[in-house]
């Protein structure tokens, strides 16, 4: 025979009546056990931990942007806001240094989502993806390169490529997004020449290179210290850049949606031809460059616009070394167009 009761506090007291006693226990509303992830050494915090409560699923999801009335702001980007451009494809990086190596994000000039690209399409963004893989792996100091689709923010089809320092083994896996807003920036410097190194390396199967590698700044021996000195402790603090929220992959309140917009009007000033000029700088200086206030794209017409493409951008006879010479940047060995071996360490 059972016995249960609540007492004073609200507590419900559970009993078995045996023989003229009566055991009681307490049983509390216990949270769901942490997982195990939590234990492993790749995982980024410690200490007591708690899951956090689950809201109820919305009847109805709110727009992306880029879908229904939201502008798209990739659409509105200029092509000086990225590293590299081509006539199909566009990377961007961050707009300041980031903890990992190198942080960039591929993307479609149509307006497309991964699964509205045709077939043609789709193969390059194979092709697309290898090759920006080799070109952050030819960095020194990278040893992998994470390849991510998310997608809840936007509309607009961007890839993230995220290089894993080599020999910090604790980043390897799952949480490496968020290594990256923990870690201190690299230094200006050395993540101007790595997009600049990136670019090039692209430029060689064609496109314009954009990144501009960093410019020597001639100062007096006496003057290097100080400048030092105010140079971490600017880099001290600088606001960490998450990788989440960099490029709009957490979606907003649906109230927010009609609110959310941008005050650029800037437009997407690619042609679909690369002339091996440079025109453009590096992002970093002045925030997010990609605003403006053009509406989307209907992906059906834009997908009959790009149901021939080639499966790899080419460039003009001597733009290569034209677009090199012209920023600055110094060329990278060429590898085979078969294979886009990187260079070895």
């Amino acid at each position: 025979m059972s016995a249960d009761r609540v007492d004073q506090g609200g507590v419900k007291l559970v009993g078995t009546a045996v023989s003229d006693s009566v055991r009681v226990s307490v049983v509390h509303d216990t949270p769901p056990s942490v997982p195990d992830f939590t234990q492993w050494p790749s995982f980024p915090f410690e200490g007591d931990l708690r899951v956090k409560q689950l809201d109820d699923p919305v009847p109805v999801e709110p727009p992306r942007k880029g879908e229904g009335l939201r502008e798209c702001t990739a659409c509105n980007a200029p092509d000086d806001a990225y590293i590299w451009v081509g006539e199909r494809w566009r990377v961007r990086a961050m707009d300041r240094p980031t903890g990992l190596p190198m942080v960039l994000i591929l993307e479609s000039r149509t307006h497309l989502d991964l699964g509205d690209l045709p077939n043609l399409l789709a193969a390059e963004l194979g092709v697309m993806t290898v090759r920006l893989e080799r070109a952050i792996r030819s960095l020194d100091g990278v040893a992998r390169v994470h390849v991510n689709r998310w997608g809840d923010g936007s509309a607009h089809l961007h890839m993230w490529f995220l290089a894993r320092p080599y020999g910090r083994l604790q980043l390897r896996g799952t949480f490496l997004s968020l290594w990256d807003s923990i870690l201190p920036p690299i230094s200006e410097a050395q993540w101007r020449e790595n997009l600049a190194l990136v670019a090039a390396w692209l430029a060689e199967f064609g496109g314009r290179p954009l990144a501009e590698p960093p410019r020597i700044q001639w100062q007096a021996p006496s003057s290097l210290l100080a400048q030092s000195a105010a140079a971490d402790a600017a880099a001290a603090a600088a606001e960490a850049v998450s990788v989440i929220e960099a490029a709009e992959e957490i979606p907003e309140p649906a109230n927010d949606a009609d609110a959310a917009t941008d005050d650029g009007t800037g437009t997407d000033g690619g042609t679909g031809t690369d002339d091996g000029t440079d025109t453009g700088t590096v992002p970093g200086t002045t925030g997010d460059p990609a605003t403006g206030t053009n509406g989307t794209t209907d992906p059906t017409t834009e997908s009959a616009s790009a149901s021939a493409p080639a499966l790899a951008d080419t460039a003009g006879p001597g733009s290569r070394t034209d677009t090199a010479a012209a920023a600055g940047v110094p060329l990278i060995s060429n590898p085979s167009t078969s294979e886009d071996a990187p260079p070895a360490r």
